[in-house]
């Protein structure tokens, strides 16, 4: 997760740092942090 993009969460493979990059705003990282602790994506 790159922290030097002002009010952008960015996520890549850090395997791959040529390929492709996902950008988000810090409330939708934030919604998905917390659904992930919360158990939403649970099976």
């Amino acid at each position: 997760m790159a922290t030097n993009l002002p009010g952008v969460v960015a996520v890549r493979d850090s395997k791959d740092p040529g390929g492709p990059k996902l950008l988000f705003t810090p409330a939708d990282w934030q919604a998905f942090v917390g659904g992930v602790k919360n158990g939403e994506f649970d099976r």
